[in-house]
């Protein structure tokens, strides 16, 4: 008989683990591509190589499997459950005097590697992804300025500031210069120069311009006015910032860093909450897995004979599950707000969980789910009557 028990788990988990792969794959390749579709100017109008293009996109990809994983283990379950309804398997588990719990032990040993991941993921792989990924994203604006600012194509280094050349010079001059600032919406400031050249000295990088004029026009007169210059200097350092002025965000700094911040960071100053909430969000990343699991053994871990009861358990499962993680995210936003709401970030999958589990296993009944089966069964009669006089 324990041979036989080790058998059925052993069949479950390699037939979850299978489904989690192949939907964890398909989810990530589907979101990655969006995202890559998005960063797709890197090649175009910022010029950077397939390479810079792969890894700028690619350090998203933690980030994506901390937020997929998770999903992709809830529907990998309820694909699993609904297969072995279907095809009968749980009832003569049942039958066999298999309890529901042989068959959520494994499903449970594979959500629990889930969570380690995941939790290595959020204190630290996910934060260091940011953390390179912002560093890159400084590199570039660089790049913009100082090496991928085109002959003839207009380059926009940030939004509403704009760069174009005619002509650059085997010595690193640039001919035929045009910027157009519109970043002020107060004012609206475009450079005309024959020519300028890229410096980068102690005081910062600067693009000097040279033999040319400045129009500006304001909103209020709409009257534009014009200055002739011999020599113009055009700030460029806030585009070319070293990394050791970056600040970062609280998802991209390292857990240690959220928990003793220093109290002069501005950023620190403006959200504290923010810095609190970003800790116990990652500190309970780890148990959506295993709450998520728990909620499709919850509605789905008791053999039902009917495909409609099955499918009206997988609807409430997907619901519970939806409610459950939106719950976390108000919880996370009150957290901002209040430390007084950190244990509620705990207690919801920890509840859920805990809910899942009893209920799964016929411990405790939820409101509604023993009748999951006469709704099923109400709503596949009333169809049979109505398609009986189509057929009629």
């Amino acid at each position: 008989m324990r041979l036989g028990l080790h058998r059925i788990e052993l069949y479950v988990l390699r037939m979850t683990s299978s489904a989690f792969v192949m939907v964890l794959l398909t989810l990530t390749g589907v979101i990655w591509v969006t995202q890559a579709l998005r960063e797709f100017d890197l090649l175009t109008s910022k010029g950077q190589t397939v390479i810079v293009f792969f890894v700028v996109t690619g350090l998203s990809l933690p980030l994506l499997f901390l937020v997929i994983a998770p999903i992709a283990l809830f529907l990998a379950v309820i694909f699993i459950y609904n297969r072995l309804g279907s095809d009968s398997e749980l009832i003569v588990m049942s039958s066999a005097g298999m309890s529901p719990t042989h068959v959520v032990r494994p499903i449970v040993l594979l959500a629990c590697a889930v969570a380690v991941v995941v939790g290595a993921m959020s204190i630290h792989i996910a934060p260091a992804s940011m953390r390179l990924l912002r560093h890159e994203i400084t590199k570039i604006r660089a790049d913009v300025v100082a090496n991928i600012v085109q002959p003839g194509r207009f380059t926009s280094v940030e939004k509403n500031l704009t760069f174009h050349i005619r002509a650059r010079q085997p010595n690193g001059e640039l001919r035929g210069l045009l910027v157009t600032d519109r970043r002020d919406p107060n004012q609206e400031m475009i450079y005309l120069a024959e020519r300028g050249q890229i410096i980068d000295s102690d005081n910062g990088m600067f693009l000097v311009l040279k033999d040319g004029s400045l129009q500006r026009r304001t909103k209020r007169d709409q009257d534009t006015s014009i200055v002739f210059f011999e020599r113009y200097a055009f700030d460029l350092s806030q585009f070319s910032g070293e990394p050791a002025a970056i600040h970062y965000k609280p998802r991209e700094r390292t857990l240690s860093d959220l928990m003793s911040p220093d109290p002069a960071d501005p950023y620190f100053q403006m959200q504290p909450g923010r810095f609190r909430a970003e800790i116990h969000e990652r500190l309970t990343a780890p148990l959506y897995p295993l709450a998520f699991v728990m909620c499709a053994f919850a509605f789905l871990g008791q053999a039902r004979s009917t495909r409609e009861g099955r499918s009206a358990a997988a609807v409430a499962a997907v619901a519970a599950t939806g409610v459950l993680r939106l719950l976390g995210f108000a919880a996370t936003g009150l957290t901002v707000r209040s430390a007084t709401f950190v244990p509620l970030m705990y207690l919801l999958p920890l509840a859920a969980i805990a809910l899942g589990y009893l209920a799964g296993s016929g411990r405790l009944e939820l409101a509604g789910t023993a009748s999951l089966d006469k709704i099923g069964s109400a709503v596949s009669g009333h169809l049979g009557r109505l398609v009986r006089p189509l057929r009629a």
